[in-house]
C-alpha cells in the first residue's frame, strides 16, 4: 500500500511513473545535447573574450583557456542530454522538473566559484566563470525542451 507521504512528495514534485506522454526522440535528444554543446562552447569563447576586455586585469586568466573551460563544459551539457530523457519519462511535467533541476545543479556548480573566490582568485575572473555557468544553464535547457520535446501520446 502506497504511503500518502510519498504519493503527496511525488504529486509536489510533479514525478508520474506512467505520464501521459512518450519519449523525445533518440535523434532529437542528440541533436539537441549537439547544438547544446556548441551553442554552450560558443558562449564560453565569447564570455571568456568579452570578460577579458571589460576586465584586462583579468588577461590570460588560466580558467579562460578553452582547454580549461571546454571539457566541463561537454561533460555537464552531456550529463544534461542523458538527464533530459529521464526527466520527461518520469515527470507529468518534464519542463517543469527540468528548469528546477537545472536551477539546482547550476547552484551546486557554482560553489566552486565561490570556492575558488574565497581562495584569492581574481573577483572579477570569478564574476566571468558564473556568468559562463548561467550561460550554459540556460542554453542548455532552452535548446533541450526545445529540439526534443517529449512527444503526445499515441
Amino acid at each position: 500500500m502506497p504511503s500518502p507521504v510519498l504519493d503527496r512528495a511525488m504529486t509536489r514534485a510533479r514525478l508520474e511513473l506512467s505520464p501521459r506522454h512518450r519519449a523525445a526522440r533518440p535523434a532529437a535528444v542528440a541533436a539537441g545535447t549537439m547544438a547544446s554543446v556548441g551553442l554552450c562552447l560558443l558562449a564560453d569563447a565569447l564570455l571568456a573574450k568579452a570578460g577579458q576586455a571589460v576586465f584586462p586585469s583579468t588577461r590570460g586568466y588560466v580558467h579562460f583557456q578553452f582547454s580549461d573551460y571546454a571539457k566541463l563544459t561537454v561533460i555537464g551539457v552531456v550529463i544534461a542530454g542523458l538527464a533530459w530523457p529521464a526527466v520527461i519519462r518520469f515527470s507529468s511535467d518534464p519542463r517543469w522538473v527540468f528548469r528546477w533541476l537545472a536551477v539546482l545543479v547550476t547552484a551546486v556548480l557554482l560553489l566552486p566559484d565561490l570556492y575558488i573566490w574565497m581562495l584569492g582568485q581574481p573577483g572579477r575572473a570569478v564574476l566571468v566563470l558564473v556568468t559562463m555557468h548561467l550561460a550554459i544553464a540556460l542554453i542548455t535547457y532552452n535548446v533541450l525542451v526545445r529540439v526534443a520535446p517529449p512527444r503526445p501520446s499515441a
